[in-house]
């Protein structure tokens, strides 16, 4: 049995009228021909659109109810799909109503079909979308603002990571400068960040053109966020804001305090970030509260920078001090120092830099580096204040010009001298009064301990050449040239030493040695050893005798035990060498025509010694005349690089290479070659040449003053050749008239020239060279001169000029009336 159909007893309490439910529908319903002409429309349309029927039936189609968007949707899409589906379902049109009003609605439309399958009529229903597009639309901006809101934070967090990467103030601005425009879409922008005084604005990255200076310096002061939405709101502000905008066409424009924390009292503004918009533009409360967040965020980030600057640059002022203060104690010598510290201020520190040393120095010692310098009255006068005082001199905080720090050089209570500076800007100077103190007391102790080291070392100084030998003995027979190369070890005095004397009218000493140790100890026992020496020497005791004396000495004087000396008698009656070494190095003999050879034998151990060979023992050489004989001690032949044998085979090359140098400064020179200006033992020379050079050369400044000095070598000389007084009164005559010549004819414009003078001597003549490298001048006028040719030619025997190169004078004065 089959169910019942129930809803045949569900009955209304009233009959339905068919007609009055589709007049009255809750949506409209429209019926049209298959090209869209309107046959049929319900009284709800009507209602909602505000037309009457008969304007529609027959009249328009429904397509010309739409707006000009959904007419090409109905063509376009709508009526293609209706045609092939037969049905199209909620698709949304606006519809045009009577007064012009636009009404959102949904459209559902089917195709019905003939018993042919052509197209009969078309039957719509359309159902009123007013409030369904305002929840849309309500919908859409919610899902814009949230993700304008998400696009935001999401700047924002980017912005807030590059701030904290930022470890500058500029990187900080730049990092700020580009947040407005993806964040915001804001034109252009601009950061202003305040000094560590907070009492003034500096503009540090791109400047917005719509906001000025005076602006932002007003948002620093007050710290407050400014809106400004209309140039003429911001007119009547002095800080010319309005003009401003109006000159850089902005509509708006934001200023936003840059604090570490929310905006009000008490808090400290750091900068400002200023940013504006061509366009009309509204911050919603959603964005301003993005603003101020930004606005701290930036405010902490310069924090952590000017802290990161801060310790960065306590970092690079420790760091340059440390390194000042290394390279000035590389510096021994007082103004080595003074300009070592100005040459490392300027630039990294300074434009100008010069110390001035009242005390421990020249008067006035100045050292300067840099430029252009202040100007010297004002200078001298705040350095004189400075002097006087004691206390730094500092520019004023508000000065224009470059700020001049003047600093007391202090050191044990008592001011040594100043260091002035010129730097760029007053506030500079003024934030590194810190650093620039202690720069000064450290400079100051620097100095002083170099002033310490001079007056020290010049005492040493003195002390030890007072226990070396003194002027040695002058005989024609032989000639002495010593020589004392000191160490580079500081203040300590070594126990290097020489001595030469005679014993006898034919007999000569002459000795090195070297005691143990450094300083004044050493220094002491070396007079000690050389007094010792004088008073047991003899002409009757010879070299074994006297080295036995003293091994009994430095029994009594322990300090002088194991010192080594090379002892040598010379009998000038017979040129014979009588020597002995007690552990010092041999001594270095080189004869006329025969290469130099070390004197080998009479070798025993140093004096007092306990080891070794103890027995004194001396032999006997017979020397040329024109011999060298050179003892030495032995810094000048051993190296911490090199075996001993390698130096003495050097000193040995290069001696022999020198056999026919002038005596004179032979022995200074040897050492320079040998040892250098920075070695670090002491080294002491004696040279003897036995018999007189028979070649004199010299070279000499262009000033007459030199041959006064020149004339008294000369002469000597000559003397110790044998030459009468008449013939050594020609020569030297002859010699100082063709030296005035070259420096009067020769370099009359040139103080810096140099004349050659060499003479030699034979049995036969006597002949003098005088050669200068000057461009010949006629005589002056104004000199009573014009006889010097005339009187050379009367007491030489031979004159000839060369003017090739220079000009050579050569003059030759026989001897074959010497007698």
């Amino acid at each position: 049995m089959s169910e019942r159909d129930v809803t045949q007893d569900l009955r209304v309490p009233w009959e339905e009228d068919p007609g009055e439910l589709y007049e009255h529908a809750p949506c409209g319903y429209l019926t049209t021909t298959p090209d869209g002409t309107i046959v049929k429309v319900n009284e709800t349309f009507l209602a909602w659109t505000g037309y009457v029927r008969t304007e529609l039936i027959g009249r328009r189609r429904f397509r010309d109810l739409l707006s000009s968007g959904g007419q090409i949707y109905h063509e376009t899409h709508y009526a293609p799909l209706l045609r092939m589906q037969a049905d199209v379902h909620e698709v949304a049109f606006d519809l045009i109503c009577a007064d012009g009003r636009r009404l959102p609605t949904l459209v559902n439309s089917t195709l019905s079909r003939d018993a042919d399958g052509l197209p009969r009529l078309i039957r719509t229903t359309i159902f009123n979308a007013t409030e369904r597009r305002g929840y849309e639309r309500e919908l859409l901006a919610a899902r814009r603002a949230a993700e304008d809101s998400e696009r935001r934070v999401r700047v924002l967090q980017e912005i807030v990571a590059d701030l904290a990467a930022a470890p500058t103030e500029t990187e900080v601005a730049q990092a700020l400068v580009r947040a407005p425009g993806p964040a915001f879409g804001a034109t252009s922008a601009g950061v202003w960040v305040s000094g560590t005084a907070g009492d003034d604005l500096t503009a540090v990255s791109a400047i917005d053109p719509g906001v000025t200076a005076a602006a932002a310096a007003e948002v620093a002061r007050r710290g407050v966020l400014r809106v400004i939405a209309d140039p003429a709101e911001a007119g009547a502000e002095p800080d010319g804001l309005g003009d401003a905008m109006r000159a850089a066409g902005r509509t708006l424009v934001v200023l936003l305090p840059l604090t570490a924390g929310p905006a009000g009292d008490g808090i400290e503004v750091r900068g400002v970030l200023a940013f504006s918009f061509t366009e009309p533009r509204v911050l919603n409360d959603g964005e301003l509260r993005v603003v101020r967040l930004l606005g701290q965020q930036g405010g902490q980030a310069l924090d952590r920078a000017r802290l990161y600057d801060a310790v960065r640059l306590r970092e690079q002022r420790a760091t340059f001090l440390a390194g000042v203060t290394r390279e000035m104690d590389e510096e021994n010598r007082l103004t080595a120092r003074a300009h070592r510290l100005v040459e490392r201020l300027v630039p990294e520190i300074a434009e100008w830099a010069s110390v001035r040393l009242q005390i421990g120095g020249p008067p006035g010692l100045l050292a300067e580096a840099g430029g252009p310098a202040p100007d010297p009255e004002l200078i001298a006068a705040q350095i004189e204040g400075v002097t006087t005082s004691g206390e730094a001199l500092w520019p004023a905080a508000d000065a224009d010009a470059d700020g001049i720090a003047v600093l007391p050089l202090t050191t044990r209570g008592r001011v040594l001298g100043t260091l002035a500076l010129r730097m760029e800007g007053a506030r500079r100077a003024l934030a590194e009064s810190g650093f620039l103190t202690a720069l000064a007391a450290r400079a100051a102790l620097a100095l002083e301990n170099a002033r310490l080291y001079e007056q020290e070392r010049a005492v040493a100084r003195t002390l030890q050449r007072s226990l070396l030998a003194g002027t040695a003995p002058q005989d024609p027979r032989f000639v002495v040239e010593t020589h004392y190369h000191a160490g580079a070890q500081g203040l300590e005095v070594g126990g290097d030493w020489f001595d030469s004397f005679m014993v006898s009218p034919d007999k000569l000493v002459v000795a090195v040695g070297d005691v143990v140790g450094r300083g004044i100890d050493a220094a002491a026992t070396m007079g000690q050893l050389r007094s010792a020496i004088r008073a047991v020497a003899s002409a009757e005791a010879g070299p074994a005798k006297v080295l036995k004396k003293l091994d009994r000495f430095v029994d009594r004087v322990i300090q002088a035990r194991m010192a080594t000396v090379a002892y040598c008698e010379i009998n000038l009656a017979t040129n014979v060498l009588t020597y002995a070494c007690a552990g010092h190095l041999p001594p270095l003999v080189h004869e006329p025509a025969s290469p130099a050879r070390y004197l080998m034998g009479a070798r025993s151990a140093p004096l007092g010694s306990r080891a070794g060979k103890r027995e004194r023992i001396e032999e006997k050489v017979k020397l040329a005349s024109g011999t060298r004989l050179l003892l030495y001690t032995d810094g000048l032949v051993e190296r911490r690089n090199r075996p001993i044998d390698r130096g003495l085979d050097t000193m040995a090359r290069e001696w022999a290479r020198r056999r026919d140098a002038p005596t004179a400064g032979l022995a200074a020179g040897f050492a320079d070659l040998m040892v250098g200006s920075d070695h670090t033992d002491d080294v002491c020379l004696l040279c003897l040449t036995l018999g007189t050079d028979e070649r004199l050369e010299r070279s000499i400044g262009a000033d007459p003053m030199q041959i006064a000095l020149l004339r008294k070598e000369m002469r000597g000389w000559l003397v110790s050749h044998g030459l009468p007084e008449e013939s050594v009164q020609g020569v030297l005559l002859a010699c100082s008239e063709a030296v005035a010549n070259a420096i009067e004819h020769g370099y009359r414009d040139d103080p810096f020239g140099r004349v050659e003078v060499s003479a030699t001597i034979s049995d036969d003549a006597v002949e003098v060279v005088v050669a200068d490298r000057g461009v010949w001048r006629p005589a002056r006028t104004d000199v009573a001169r014009g006889r010097g040719l005339q009187l050379i030619r009367q007491v030489m025997d031979h004159v000839s000029f060369d003017r090739s190169n220079g000009t050579v004078v050569t003059m030759r004065r026989s001897r074959r009336d010497d007698s």
